[in-house]
């Protein structure tokens, strides 16, 4: 494995609920290197998505450290988070965030034309082409299943060549034959794009296809395992 590319230290997260504040995070401690796949594995409430949006700087650690490619996101404010972001990560969420107003092909090259890619549209067309929607690159997200949502947002994600994928329960809302193929076109973009992909699941069959799984409970990280397929 490469150099660490996110790393946090006792990161905590606290956020207001209607009772006072509720701990959400505490004391994460982790690193995660260039290259590597890691499963974030646990029970409902356990923390899992919270600390995936803590490593996108989508949400901001109330104590400790949180640093991605050197820079630490919790000194940033928000406009320079959102372009550390954009130049760095792309995120995969299990509800696609999909614009309704847009075609598959205007979703994806947004973020390109953001960080001023010249050939936006081209590279957006080649990244649907590559996930199977070459012949759909005109359609709303309405006229889309819902797998085909997932391979546009995968598309939005990976197209800007981000060295971080964060990805959360990206197969959750899908059958078992689409969820399969999101999964195998996620670990086709780190093979492709050699980003390192950081993703929240349920599901065991995914969570064994990474080199790496960290198990949470109440906030807590409470184990981790080199997964064996991987270590082969």
């Amino acid at each position: 494995m490469g150099q660490t590319v996110l790393a946090l230290k006792d990161a905590t997260l606290t956020l207001a609920g209607n009772a006072g504040p509720v701990e959400i995070l505490k004391g994460i401690t982790l690193d995660v290197a260039q290259g590597e796949t890691l499963g974030l594995i646990g029970p409902s409430g356990s923390g899992k998505s919270s600390l995936l949006m803590l490593m996108g700087g989508l949400e901001r650690a109330t104590s400790g450290s949180v640093l991605a490619l050197g820079s630490d996101l919790t000194a940033l404010d928000e406009d320079a988070l959102a372009r550390f972001r954009r130049g760095n990560m792309g995120v995969v969420f299990q509800s696609f965030h999909l614009i309704p107003t847009m075609t598959a092909l205007e979703n994806v090259a947004v973020p390109l034309e953001l960080a001023g890619v010249s050939d936006a549209f081209a590279r957006a067309a080649a990244e649907l082409q590559s996930v199977g929607l070459g012949a759909r690159m005109d359609h709303y997200p309405t006229q889309l299943s819902g797998g085909e949502q997932q391979r546009v947002a995968l598309a939005r994600a990976a197209a800007p060549r981000p060295a971080i994928l964060l990805a959360d329960e990206p197969t959750g809302n899908l059958d078992g034959v689409n969820g399969a193929a999101i999964m195998d076109m996620l670990f086709g973009l780190r093979d492709r794009h050699g980003a390192t992909l950081v993703l929240v699941t349920h599901a065991p069959e995914l969570a064994e296809r990474c080199d790496r799984v960290v198990r949470l409970a109440d906030g807590r990280i409470v184990g981790e395992d080199r997964m064996k397929a991987a270590a082969e």
